[in-house]
């Protein structure tokens, strides 16, 4: 965050500057209120640029074998540029390259989900899926597994069939 703050306040000096110095070059014949209107533009820019790229530059540092399931897209009355195209402000990510089975319960797995958010810290959370069941009970402190895998004492959530996060975590890889 502090960086995309320092890199706004570039872009509106490098943009006044720009202007400041055609304006110098050609003899002082642009309005005064030009260089201050050229380094605004350039910083409501440089932040709705900076807002629009955070999904794919995020995306591109996932490790290798992780699965986007879904993404939130999110309009706002303070950022009327939305309304013409939504941003992705968060999304969840199946981490599948460090998916867990047991040999005697093959329709459940565990997997780590990543929760991201555009200003919120990232989480991680595992998660069992009974995929041939279609649930998933989250892991938390006091479920107990068997000796041949089996969940004990788990809260399961059936999930619906299109549930996006239970087809990521139970794709075959």
């Amino acid at each position: 965050m502090f960086f995309e703050l320092i890199g706004t306040i570039i872009a509106g000096v490098a943009a006044g500057l720009i202007v400041w110095a055609i304006n110098r070059t050609i003899g002082k014949r642009l309005p005064k209120w030009l260089a201050p209107v050229a380094a605004g533009t350039a910083m409501l820019a440089a932040t709705i640029s900076s807002e629009y790229s955070w999904y794919n530059r995020t995306v591109a540092t996932l490790p290798p074998g992780s699965s986007v399931a879904y993404t939130v897209e999110e309009q706002a009355f303070y950022r009327p540029w939305t309304y013409a195209k939504p941003y992705i402000s968060r999304f969840a990510a199946v981490d599948l390259a460090a998916k867990r089975t047991h040999p005697e319960q093959p329709g459940q797995r565990i997997v780590d989900l990543f929760f991201f958010g555009r200003w919120a810290k990232t989480a991680k959370v595992p998660i069992l899926f009974d995929c041939t069941g279609g649930r998933r009970a989250d892991i938390v402190d006091g479920i107990e597994f068997g000796d041949n895998g089996t969940v004990l004492n788990a809260d399961w959530v059936t999930m619906p069939d299109d549930d996006p996060i239970q087809q990521a975590a139970c794709k075959e890889v």
